[in-house]
């Protein structure tokens, strides 16, 4: 069992930044690691994966302004979004599956993120 809990949502004008974090409850080693989005009214949608080995995907819809990382050792990752866009407006989730697993299977609670002026 691995538990998660995001943070770092907020308000933020178009063009700002916004760092999210997700902290696990456990070692996230062997883990993948993942964040969703879900806008009012639309399905939730892949952000951004990292693997347990570290290597990084992205949607095209936020290929070079959002960037995630994680630090194992700390049983955290993290989203860096730049060059925020009202359509960037979601509440996000981080997830996690065990690297040999099909699907992600842990989930957050959400954090929410408003980009507006």
């Amino acid at each position: 069992q691995v538990q998660l809990v995001e943070s770092g949502g907020g308000l933020v004008q178009p063009g700002g930044s916004l760092r999210l974090s997700c902290a696990a409850s456990r070692g996230i080693y062997n883990y993948d690691m993942a964040w969703y989005r879900q806008a009012p009214g639309k399905q939730r949608g892949l952000v951004a994966t990292i693997t347990s080995g570290g290597s990084a995907n992205y949607a095209d819809s936020v290929k070079g302004r959002f960037t995630i990382s994680r630090d194992n050792a700390k049983n955290t990752m993290w989203l860096q979004m730049d060059s925020l866009k009202p359509d960037d407006t979601a509440v996000y989730y981080c997830a996690a599956k065990y690297f040999v697993v099909r699907s992600y299977d842990y989930w957050g609670q959400g954090t929410q993120v408003t980009v507006s002026s």
